[in-house]
């Protein structure tokens, strides 16, 4: 059902793969060249502008009396947390700055707002999910292994809670980061002092950030102390639901491909470009939201380079997109509610068994294959078609949500 083949459904030949490689990294050149003061200058007023934020949104809620001052104060508190966690804590653990050669803008030193350690996210994140990045079976962050989002993963009678699970996750986001990170690094350690190590620091992280935000800044408040509590617990709730409806837009959209191990066989570095092209999404954004969203909004640009400034991704998006059309590749995006309702569609879908669902997995949106091009080719009206120029046609038709199409004429018809 997920894609084996990635170069097959892509309809792209070795060489075209190997043209498409030479062209992104001249991309990559033209950034890592181009890097410097005023990259520098943005990360660094990027900084002074969160922080300042978080120290004004704090002295707002603590000693502002009306109750405007305090859903202002807390809403800028949210916001001041989602630029920390996604602008600068995630970006900056890729190595994004790492040119920069500053020890504190650093990815092995920063250490970002929310229970999580950013030492146990960078292997789980960087390396399990940005290598193998939608591989059923082998990204963890694929449904983060409590939410069924293909039809590759087997359905589990647990599943039908999946709806209150997908809720559950986006109220208590950091906290499901954290532990996912937590058995990421269970996995790979040697021995179980090794794992009680990983645990204990995890829980001394907890036991800092939990402190911080519900015990000392409401103690700082005084008689105001109620009002700081539930303003920096709102804060971080409405910072878990921005954040995760941004990393599901992302990942879980229609259009996100999903692939099975096999895609994985000998893949050249040319091969992972293509299925990271083929397995992100994006969603439309202004400079304002795009800010906020840690420029995530440009996920397939994210999974491309995720090591280049994401202050370069807007710029980078432009390329990109020139060569999907190029190479006649689909270029996934859509608003943010679009994005977010079809992801939430395939998650109340898949908590019911397959025998439920009408589309099959050939023609279920949120699914594609390579072995679709080759049932659709059976059809009637198709057999006196050139199959190279149907298969195309039916490629491009297919990732356009036209399927079906009664013969080979129409399905170019339709792409043109």
């Amino acid at each position: 059902m997920a894609i084996a083949d990635v170069a097959e459904y892509a309809h792209l030949s070795a060489a075209d793969v190997e043209a498409l490689a030479v062209e992104l990294h001249a991309i990559r050149l033209d950034i890592e060249v181009s890097r410097g003061e005023k990259d520098r200058i943005y990360i660094l007023r990027t900084i002074a502008i969160q922080r300042c934020l978080d120290l004004a949104a704090r002295v707002v809620i603590g000693a502002g009396r009306s109750r405007t001052g305090w859903v202002l104060g807390t809403l800028a508190l949210a916001a001041a947390k989602s630029i920390e966690n996604m602008e600068l804590g995630h970006n900056i653990g890729h190595g994004q700055w790492d040119w920069m050669n500053d020890p504190e803008i650093h990815s092995t030193t920063w250490e970002w707002d929310m229970v999580g350690l950013s030492s146990q996210w960078r292997y789980s994140h960087n390396y399990r999910h940005h290598v193998f990045t939608n591989v059923v079976g082998v990204d963890d962050d694929l449904g983060y292994g409590v939410l069924r989002v293909t039809r590759d993963q087997p359905w589990k009678p647990s599943n039908l809670l999946q709806p209150l699970r997908h809720l559950l996750l986006a109220v208590t986001f950091e906290s499901g980061i954290a532990l996912h990170d937590l058995y990421s690094e269970h996995e790979r350690a040697g021995t179980d002092a090794e794992k009680s190590a990983h645990t204990r620091a995890l829980l001394r992280k907890i036991a800092r950030q939990a402190g911080k935000d519900y015990l000392l800044f409401p103690a700082l408040g005084g008689r105001r102390w109620r009002r700081v509590l539930f303003g920096n617990a709102l804060a971080n709730l409405l910072r878990n639901l921005w954040a995760y409806a941004v990393i599901c837009c992302g990942h879980f959209a229609d259009g996100a491909e999903k692939f099975t191990p096999d895609a994985l066989e000998g893949e050249t570095k040319p091969q992972w470009y293509l299925r990271q092209m083929l397995g992100s999404a994006n969603f439309r954004a202004g400079p304002v939201m795009a800010f906020m969203s840690g420029n995530l909004c440009y996920q397939i640009e994210h999974h491309l380079f995720p090591d280049l400034p994401s202050n370069r991704y807007a710029q980078i998006a432009q390329r990109v997109q020139a060569l999907c059309a190029k190479y006649d590749l689909p270029y996934t995006t859509g608003p943010l509610a679009y994005q977010y309702l079809l992801t939430l569609r395939t998650i109340i879908k898949l908590a019911l068994p397959d025998r439920f669902l009408r589309a099959t997995s050939d023609d279920a949106p949120e699914t594609a294959s390579e072995d679709r091009f080759g049932s659709l080719m059976t059809r009637p009206g198709l057999g006196g078609a050139n199959p190279i120029a149907c298969r195309r046609g039916l490629a491009t038709a297919i990732r356009r949500n036209q399927r079906h199409p009664s013969s080979c004429r129409r399905v170019a018809a339709s792409a043109r």
